[in-house]
């Protein structure tokens, strides 16, 4: 199986690459001012530093454009510095809440485990995860991460993948590159990160309420944001940052990661319906035919059969263009396209953990990466494409999809090549602890929860405001209404 090889990619190379791909105007390239380091940003073998400013950058680039577009100007010139995207990368780990740093989202029984050919790596963020991977192998509610070791043990490693996928767990076999590279879901991966095509036919014009003299870059652009976790949220939190009005639905039945949630929260008004419910479900329905955006995080397939798939939606608002925006673990195409996924159970299942592992030779089996470099890459990648779909609904019409997947980003990444031995390890700074980050890439805000000190977003415009405005909140705090 062949790989792309962009080795000698810049930051600047990458998001022309990506422009390019996107068929977005060539010149607006020029209003990116990019200071490019050619050392790794952070501790690993592979680009991440590199991917980290190219795909803030790559975002706020489409926000440029679409201010350009709106008050018919030269697209304002971007910035992003390359230490301060690294530590963005990380800002869920880097908040302080009432003086007391983010605690750990990963659970007792998480992490890798040997079995007995190999290695699996268990997510046990979500709490019905953690108890079904318990009651799968035959423990106690009670048991010790000992206890699920030893239950582990006796299974072989793509035996217990799959079981856990058929009971809709979270459990991924360690993989070299050379065992994902023969899976049909491997060859299944587009080799471009932002998939974006039209669905229907629509009017050519932004939303009207995105008229000229704006202070921010999307205000007015009313987005729908159904999501859990990293990806998407942090999706739907750059929109904010740049403007626009973003409703984050979240459901009362199903369980939360509240100290995530609080980082991703910034900028949006955070709503819940019950979508089993009909009064719940027709509500949701009446704000999404006022919406300009809906974006999905869910498994591929859970929310379509709900009523909220690109067609069904369209349906509902014949003749008024919509963008649909997915996230997923695993891409549109493939035998693992249903399939539920987070950053690192990829990171396991495609070679990238024994690949860093190999490159820092400290005779691990398995090493990941020193962020959620696919989730946080992804979630910008996912923005940039949502931006550009406003782009092509405002120049030539339609309602638009764009679909951004984990391993996508895995694939692009991992087509940027690795530094050569323990090279993009040694010397090179990290980001561990709050007190670790430069003050000047830090803001404390009053929050529903306490005073919050928070990474600020790395990117800026020329002459335009970027920024959250509304700070994170209980879920469910807000009217279920848009603001005028």
């Amino acid at each position: 199986m062949s790989h792309p090889d962009r080795t000698s990619f810049t930051p600047r190379d990458t998001i022309a690459h990506l422009w390019q791909g996107l068929r977005l105007p060539p010149d607006t390239l020029d209003a990116l001012c990019l200071i490019e380091s050619s050392q790794p940003g952070l501790p690993s073998s592979y680009k991440v530093g590199h991917l980290a400013q190219a795909s803030i950058a790559l975002s706020a680039l489409l926000a440029s454009q679409i201010h350009s577009l709106r008050n018919t100007i030269p697209p304002p010139k971007v910035r992003v510095p390359p230490d301060h995207a690294c530590v963005e990368f990380k800002c869920e780990r880097l908040y302080t809440l009432n003086g007391a740093p983010a605690p750990s989202a990963w659970g007792p029984i998480g992490g890798l485990h040997r079995t007995s050919d190999g290695y699996v790596r268990v997510h046990d963020n979500f709490p019905n995860h953690r108890e079904g991977a318990k009651s799968l192998l035959g423990c106690s509610p009670r048991a010790t991460r000992e206890e699920v070791a030893s239950k582990i043990l006796s299974w072989r490693s793509v035996d217990l993948e799959s079981t856990a996928v058929d009971n809709h767990l979270a459990i991924a076999a360690l993989r070299t590159y050379e065992q994902w590279d023969v899976l049909p879901q491997a060859k299944a991966i587009a080799d471009f990160p932002i998939r974006l095509h039209k669905i229907g036919e629509a009017p050519a014009g932004l939303p009207a309420r995105m008229g000229p003299h704006a202070d921010k870059c999307l205000r007015g652009l009313r987005v729908l944001e159904l999501s859990r976790v990293i990806a998407a949220p942090l999706c739907g939190k750059t929109l904010a940052t740049h403007g626009a009005d973003v409703l984050w639905v979240t459901s009362p039945h199903l369980p939360d990661l509240p100290d995530v949630d609080r980082e991703f929260g910034c900028g949006k008004r955070t709503i819940q319906f019950d979508l089993r419910d009909e009064e719940d479900a027709a509500e949701l329905f009446a704000l999404l035919d006022d919406a300009d955006v809906f974006i999905q995080g869910y498994r591929p397939g859970s929310l379509a059969s709900r009523g909220l798939s690109p067609d069904a939606i369209m349906k509902r608002r014949p003749n008024r263009g919509v963008v649909c925006a997915n996230m997923s673990a695993y891409g549109p195409d493939g035998p693992w396209s249903t399939r539920r996924g987070f950053d690192s159970l990829v990171q396991t299942c495609s070679g990238m953990n024994v690949s860093e592992a190999e490159h820092f030779g400290a005779g691990e089996a398995a090493r990941a990466l020193p962020c959620q470099a696919l989730d946080h890459a992804g979630g910008y990648f996912l923005a940039a494409g949502i931006m550009a779909a406003l782009y092509k609904q405002a120049t030539v019409g339609g309602s638009w999809q764009v679909d951004v997947s984990l391993a996508g980003v895995m694939k692009y990444l991992r087509s940027l090549g690795q530094y050569e031995g323990k090279t993009g390890f040694q010397g090179v700074p990290d980001y561990i602890r709050p007190d670790d980050v430069p003050t000047e890439y830090l803001e404390t805000r009053a929050t529903g929860f306490g005073v919050m000190t928070a990474i600020r977003h790395a990117a800026s415009i020329e002459g335009v405001d970027i920024g959250c405005d509304i700070m994170p909140k209980p879920l469910g705090s807000d009217e279920k209404r848009w603001l005028e």
